[in-house]
Parts: structure tokens; sequence; C-alpha cells
């Protein structure tokens, strides 16, 4: 008798504790918590804490509150130029409402990545289709900015584009807050929000690299080109400019040394003047003169002259004064 006691006891325990545990349930900091009763939601929790229910005839499950990531297939999209880019993107998420995304999606993250993927493709779609594949790539990685004049978003021309994030005057346009506002507010419906669309590989069809490569190949090697253009004009522009100024340098030296070699001769011949300026000194120069011309006349070998007697030089030889 008294160990049957012991042992309704023991059941009677095991029976409040396991209703006890069905009386009670926990919501965590990071989740939400959707009671539902024979199928249908009747409660949801966003904050954390311990909480009661009936049990057996009402279930809890958990929703996380986390960020998650859902990495979309790669596919191709048609730029408004009539591009082909292949394009890779992921998508960060949440969960807003819990009630919505239980009933609407059964809180599947793969029922919901589902309908992500459907809207997140269309946006992408008729995102790159509103820009030329040039824009597209300006905008991978960072801001296009448009001139501030430009009120058509289909309008912008490249050649407005520059990155000036400093800017204060234009109006900036990033690829991803593209795609999030076509987007828009097409997963409220299933109690979800996409936080972040980013692009993670945006390239061109193996069959269109080599063709696009070579065309940037080309018109890089033409840029290249003109700058040595360029630099070659400029460059005989200077040389032309620095020739004339040497040639300007030259005439004014050679003008100042023919002067300075005019005025040395004049020096020369005043000096000259000045020294037979009487008649013995002039007689002295003259014989030194004829002297001169007679030893000049006897080079070579030479030790025969023909001279004229009235030649000064004969009238040295005859010692005629």
């Amino acid at each position: 008798m008294k160990k049957g006691k012991i042992i309704a006891i023991i059941f009677i325990l095991l029976a409040v504790i396991i209703v006890g545990s069905e009386c009670m349930y926990t919501t965590q900091e990071n989740e939400y918590t959707v009671v539902k009763q024979f199928g249908k939601i009747i409660a949801t929790n966003d904050t954390a804490g311990l909480r009661f229910k009936a049990p057996f005839i009402q279930s809890v499950s958990s929703v996380t509150k986390a960020t998650q990531v859902y990495d979309l297939p790669e596919s191709e999209a048609i730029t408004s130029d009539k591009k082909t880019m292949i394009v890779n993107a992921y998508v960060l998420w949440e969960v807003t409402d819990a009630k919505l995304y239980t009933s609407s999606l059964n809180a599947s993250s793969t029922t919901a990545q589902g309908r992500i993927d459907v809207i997140v493709y269309n946006a992408i779609k008729t995102t790159i289709s509103s820009m030329t594949q040039e824009e597209l790539i300006a905008s991978r990685d960072t801001a296009v900015v448009i001139d501030a004049t430009d009120s058509e978003l289909d309008d912008i021309e490249i050649n407005d584009m520059i990155e000036d994030e400093n800017n204060t005057d234009v109006d900036v346009i990033i690829i991803s807050e593209r795609l999030r506002n076509c987007v828009g507010n097409q997963c409220d419906q299933y109690g979800i929000r996409i936080k972040d669309i980013k692009i993670k590989v945006l390239d061109l069809p193996d069959e269109n690299k080599e063709a696009v490569y070579t065309r940037m190949i080309t018109e890089r090697n033409n840029i290249a080109a003109a700058y040595a253009a360029q630099g070659q004009s400029a460059a005989q522009i200077i040389k032309n400019t620095t020739d004339a100024e040497v040639a300007v340098m030259l005439s004014e030296a050679q003008a100042k040394a023919d002067a300075i070699v005019a005025e040395g001769e004049a020096e020369y011949m005043r000096i000259l003047a000045e020294a037979y300026n009487d008649p013995d000194k002039a007689d002295f120069y003259l014989y030194t003169l004829q002297l001169d011309a007679l030893e000049e006349s006897v080079t070579n070998g030479n030790t025969t002259l023909f001279l004229d007697s009235d030649s000064p030089i004969a009238q040295i030889f005859e010692g005629i004064e």
C-alpha cells in the first residue's frame, strides 16, 4: 500500500511538471513568438520574457528577428542601350510582422526567399533596363553623380557623371538605392522587409568580353596617341621658342663682340698713330715693314729676288737713304 502511494505521488508530480511546462513559454530577445490555438494565430510577442498559455490546445513557435542573407541566382539583364549584362546579387532581409509572416508564408525562410527572388529579380530587370551599360558599370561600386539640372533619370548622359560624394550641388543615385526604391513595399504583404540589395557580380557574357576588351584597348590606345601627340606638339613649341631665344641671344652676343673688336682695333690704330706721329718714327716703321716684306719673299728656299731699282727694298741693299 505504501509503495502504491509513492508511485501515485511520482505520477502526480510528473503530470504537474508536464502540465506546468505546457503552460509556460519564453520569448528570447532576438526572436518573435507566435501562439496558435487549433491552427489559428491568437497572439504574437516581440519582447523578451516568460509567458503563459493554455496547455495542449495552444502551441508556440519562434521566428528570428535576425537579418538574413539570400544569395540570388546569377541572371542576365538587358541595359537601355541593348547590352547584355550578367548580374549576381544578394539580399539582406528581416521579418517585421511575425503574424503576417506566419500566416502568409508559414514562417518558412525558404518560401520567403522564393517570394524575394521573384520581386528582386523583377526589380533588377527594371532598374538595369533603365540604365546604359556605362552608367551601370560606373555605379556598381560608387555613387553615380548626376547634374542637378537633369530632372529625368532616364535622360542621364554618361558624360555628366562624376565621382564626388561631397558635392552638394548634384543628385546622387546609387544602384542599390534604385533597386530598393523599385522593390518598394511589395514585401510588406508577407511581413518581411528587404533591408538592402547589393550587386556582387556585374560582368559581360563570355561571348561579348573579347570584343569589348578589344574595343576598350583600341580606345585607350587612341587616348594614349592623342596624349602623345599633344606632348610632342607642346615639346616642339618649347623647342622652337627656345631656339628663337638662343638665336636672339647669340645675335646680341655677336653684336657686342663685334663692337668690342671694333673698339679694340680703333684703340690699336690710335696707339699706332700716337707712336709714329713724327717723321723719324714713321720712317723707322716703314723700314721695319720693308724688312718684313723681304723676309716673306725669301721663304721656302727661294733666295733670288728681282727688284726694281726704285723699290724701297732695293734701296736698302744699295744703301741708298
